[in-house]
């Protein structure tokens, strides 16, 4: 039976970046607003004043220096504090499907093969523009891909639940390839009025191109193992939905205003989430690793999510049983922050290139749900 292999991967990044510096200085303007317009109310103790944010407080709790971002001047501009990404005709290409169609020519050319290959095109991401018709479908028809093509949605660990949907497509003999894409405009669901999680998200695309092995040329990755784990929490969440509107108040009409949303966007609590995640993802890679044979402290590269370098930190340890290096662990989040899905698949795109044949890595990922999942590959020759 013919296995998966990981033949290309492509990247799509937004052409402005903004620093950790530009962030705070919106939104402690913000925040200065907002006190002095709640001034008597703070007074009172009605109103809690707000705490400044620095860059200081941002590159210790997450290890983020930047951002890539679709649109930096809504998000820096201390009235608005979200991007400005106008609506788009029903006819045009959605913003989301040209970023996920860019990522994919990219791994389309690194893969040299023409797209009448492709069986199927799965776009997996942690938010959606709209419900229907799926994004995927658009994206497809963009590339002039035939066969089949759905959206999924597994949060942070949406990409490695699209590897190993690919992987099970390609040992069942259902197609020979797929792809799979990522677009992430983190940006439109991150509250930057909030301190705690103003600076966590960026914008970005990636993609995956999975084949069987018996039509892969030279290179690529062969997929040994993937394994998925779901456990339900509160402790990461998006209340965003289309039941929103049916919740609105007798006699409103109008849709929920951008100050009532704070809980219909991303909202974490981070040492909760700390606590449970990092044990969980850990001993799931230990277990995983075994069960394939492969011992993991002789992993030469883990990809992991790249959300907090505290918690890739302590995975790597346990992991490996050592402080891993820099080449072994790798971390990208200082000049991307945290892509949600995309995360591992930027790292591994960008940091794979020195393996040689029979190097074993790892592709991991874990978020909301909570989620994750575990792709162990090996590099071929």
């Amino acid at each position: 039976m013919s296995h998966a292999v990981i033949a290309a991967t492509g990247l799509f990044t937004p052409d402005q970046s903004i620093s950790n510096a530009e962030l705070v200085e919106a939104y402690n303007a913000w925040a200065e607003r907002f006190n002095a317009d709640h001034a008597a109310e703070i007074a009172e103790g009605d109103v809690a004043a707000l705490t400044p944010s620095s860059v200081e407080f941002i590159e210790k709790a997450s290890g983020i220096k930047s951002r890539f971002v679709l649109d930096k001047a809504g998000v820096l501009d201390p009235a608005r504090m979200a991007p400005n990404i106008p609506e788009r005709a029903d006819e045009d290409l959605s913003i989301m499907a040209e970023m996920a169609v860019a990522a994919a020519r990219q791994a389309i050319a690194a893969w040299g093969k023409p797209v009448s290959e492709i069986g199927a095109v799965l776009c997996a991401a942690s938010n959606m523009p709209r419900p229907y018709p799926a994004l995927s479908i658009e994206v497809q028809q963009a590339l002039g891909i035939d066969g089949f093509a759905f959206d999924m949605n597994v949060a942070c660990s949406s990409a490695t639940f699209g590897i190993k949907t690919a992987a099970d497509f390609i040992a069942s003999g259902s197609v020979k390839a797929v792809l799979m894409v990522n677009p992430e405009v983190c940006s439109a669901h991150l509250n930057f009025k909030d301190r705690d999680s103003h600076f966590i998200f960026g914008d970005v695309a990636t993609a995956v191109i999975v084949e069987a092995s018996d039509q892969a040329g030279p290179g690529g990755w062969d997929v040994l193992g993937t394994r998925l784990k779901t456990v339900y929490s509160n402790n990461i969440r998006n209340n965003f939905g289309f039941l929103n509107r049916a919740a609105l108040p007798t006699g409103a009409s109008e849709p929920i205003s951008s100050d009532g949303l704070s809980d219909k966007m991303f909202v974490q609590q981070g040492r909760k989430v700390f606590k449970d995640v990092v044990p969980m993802v850990s001993d799931m890679i230990v277990d995983h690793a075994r069960d394939l044979g492969i011992d993991p402290a002789t992993l030469k590269r883990m990809w992991l999510h790249q959300a907090n370098i505290n918690m890739n930190q302590f995975i790597g340890r346990k992991v490996l049983g050592r402080d891993p290096t820099p080449e072994e662990n790798v971390i990208i989040l200082d000049e991307y922050a945290n892509t949600s899905s995309a995360g591992s698949i930027i790292a591994f795109h960008l940091r794979q290139q020195d393996m040689a044949p029979g190097d074993t890595g790892l592709i991991c990922s874990f978020g909301a749900g909570y989620s994750a999942g575990t792709v162990f590959v090996r590099k071929r020759g």
